[in-house]
Formats: structure tokens, C-alpha cells, sequence
């Protein structure tokens, strides 16, 4: 079995207020650091081809501005359970029920939720580099990059390796 690689982001900076937490809307840092954070993917060939995002407006804009950074064509799978109950165990039962013929995933969505699946899936064997900055924290517009063996089904605590961590800096 090939390795697939699973990209979580948090989505990018968005305005403190709107109507609803749903409606937020990214500011103009945060529409440039998720562009950014689409370019570094296309620089690192790890180009989504299938991605699931939260149904907030400012987690589909990050989508959308990463997918034009990127240049990915990828659909998005908007799921209305990752906003409304954004738990890393509904996270994962999303992630995985992806298809088999994914080979690399992005889910957009919102803290602690994301920075807890990573360390969910961690297996121990993180790049270095990349562990030191988790550890500062999981801010606006970060991404971390897993690499996945196996199916998508059998996704699972200690399944994934880590294996880069950026932040999007417009």
C-alpha cells in the first residue's frame, strides 16, 4: 500500500463578529496567509485531490484560497457535523470515510478540534522540525502534514507521521 498524505488546517484569520459564528468572514491577512499556505503545498507537491471542510464561511473561503494557491481542482466535501460538533472523534469518522482512491486529503476546520487530531495520529516519529512547532502552538492558518499507510478506514490513534507543520504568512 502506497502512503497518502493528510494535510489539517486551521482555518485563517477571520473577523471577530457577524451575525452568527458561521458567518464570520476571513480578514484580508487572513484570505493572504491561507493563499500562502496553498502556494507552500504546490512548492511541496502535496497538492489536495479530495478535501473536507467545515461549513463556516471562513473555513471555506481558507478552502477556497488555498485550492487557488495550490492549484488544486479538488471538490470540497462540505460537512455541516464538523462545524456543529467539531470533536476530533466526529473529525476522524469524516477523514475516514473518505474514498480509497484519495491520495492526499485536506480538512479545513477550527481548534482544538484540528491541533487534537494531529496529536491524535501522531505516531511518535514526527520530523523534528515540524514537532518543535506544533509545540509552540496551532495558530490561525496553520497546516500539518501526515503521512497516512493504509486505508482511509482504518485510520486511528498513533496511524499517521508527521511530517511537516506551516503557518501560512501572507
Amino acid at each position: 500500500m502506497t502512503s497518502r498524505r493528510l494535510i489539517l488546517m486551521r482555518h485563517a484569520k477571520a473577523e471577530p463578529f457577524a451575525s452568527t459564528d458561521l458567518e464570520r468572514v476571513l480578514t484580508a491577512r487572513g484570505r493572504k496567509d491561507a493563499l500562502e499556505a496553498g502556494t507552500y503545498l504546490a512548492r511541496t507537491s502535496t497538492v489536495p485531490d479530495h478535501a473536507v471542510i467545515s461549513s463556516a464561511v471562513r473555513a471555506r473561503a481558507t478552502w477556497d484560497a488555498v485550492a487557488e494557491g495550490s492549484g488544486s481542482t479538488a471538490e470540497p466535501q462540505v460537512d455541516v457535523s464538523v462545524f456543529a460538533g467539531s470533536s476530533p472523534e466526529v473529525v476522524l469518522d469524516v477523514l475516514r470515510a473518505q474514498p480509497n482512491d484519495a491520495g492526499v486529503v485536506m480538512f479545513v476546520g477550527h481548534n482544538p478540534a484540528v491541533a487534537q487530531v494531529v496529536h491524535l495520529l501522531d505516531d511518535g516519529n514526527a520530523d523534528p522540525d515540524a514537532m518543535r512547532g506544533l509545540l509552540t502552538g496551532y495558530p490561525v492558518a496553520a497546516l500539518t502534514v501526515l503521512e497516512v499507510e493504509g486505508p482511509w478506514s482504518e485510520l486511528a490513534a498513533d496511524s499517521a507521521r508527521i511530517v511537516a507543520f506551516h503557518v501560512g504568512k501572507g
